[in-house]
């Protein structure tokens, strides 16, 4: 067993293809197909089933994948141990960040995380937590921002802030001249939300429960962005987090509202893998953030991973 096999099964076990795997690594894919079959050989066990146009993990073979990522990672931390003092600002950072973060922190973030990290350019995928957490587990990204509590083996966590959601009405509504609302009051109003599979969407659910009941069939939206144009439009009225609400997107159409304590919101944190062998990129993410004067967001002191 080698290194370079392991990195072999590494990739195909990513893109889900032999021939494309063999351009990733620079050799051919009967070669890479024979350096493989020698492994399941060594083994003793099938690592892919190859069916017509699929190649899928067996169930021990995604165990052994995550197990070589993990021995790729720790061989990598070799030549950082080697050159003592290399600078782990330098180079390429993947980046995910969840799709109700990202417009709204990372037009302040990258420009202060430049300052701090020049030589470091940023890959960034936006996408929901779900693909993220997948990505990161096999090695596509490096660092994630997500929601906490974010659970997963292997990976480490440090929250970031904290901050309070608020409601948004269409001009001449009803709530128009309120100072503030009760979450439980939205059981009765056309609160419109983001598609399932977004942790933000599951997040108002929980604020307000009957939310759940009422919910079923009711009109929803890809981004947080086209909810606001559909609230403006008076199709309904909606719950954002505060940093989508800062000035730069005032919209003479929507009020917004506070909500009565305890203000429902949630927690942005850090996830990356137990083995990332830069763990000066996630201080410098930590601080830059940290430094963003974004109002209402209250920023937590720094904290152990946990």
């Amino acid at each position: 067993m080698t290194l370079t096999e392991l990195q072999y099964i590494v990739t195909v076990a990513q893109l889900r293809h032999f021939g494309r795997a063999a351009e990733r690594v620079f050799v051919t894919q009967p070669a890479l197909s024979l350096a493989i079959k020698k492994l399941e050989d060594e083994l003793g066990t099938t690592i892919f089933e190859r069916r017509r146009n699929q190649i899928s993990l067996t169930p021990l073979g995604e165990r052994i994948v995550h197990q070589a990522q993990r021995v790729l990672e720790e061989a990598d931390q070799i030549k950082v141990l080697a050159a003592q003092g290399k600078d782990h600002l330098v180079g390429p950072l993947r980046f995910g960040v969840i799709a109700t973060v990202g417009p709204y922190i990372l037009p302040d973030l990258i420009p202060t995380l430049h300052k701090r990290a020049p030589a470091m350019p940023i890959d960034i995928e936006e996408s929901l937590t779900a693909n993220l957490a997948a990505m990161l587990k096999n090695g596509k990204l490096d660092v994630i921002m997500v929601a906490l509590p974010f659970d997963e083996p292997g990976i480490l966590t440090q929250a970031l802030y904290d901050e309070p959601f608020k409601v948004v009405v269409p001009l001449g509504h009803r709530w128009e001249h309120k100072k503030q609302i009760d979450a439980q009051q939205l059981e009765s109003e056309k609160v419109l939300l983001l598609h399932a599979g977004h942790c933000f969407r599951q997040q108002i659910l929980d604020s307000c429960p009957e939310l759940s009941r009422s919910d079923a069939g009711g009109i929803q939206g890809n981004s947080l962005e086209t909810i606001r144009q559909m609230v403006a439009s008076g199709l309904g009225i909606t719950v954002l987090p505060c940093s989508a609400l800062t000035k730069k997107f005032d919209n003479k159409r929507l009020v917004t509202l506070t909500m009565m304590k305890p203000v429902p919101g949630r927690r942005i944190g850090l996830a990356w893998r137990r083995a990332y062998t830069r763990p000066q990129v996630i201080d410098a993410i930590r601080k830059s953030v940290q430094s963003l004067k974004i109002p209402e967001l209250r920023m937590l002191a720094e904290q152990e991973p946990a």
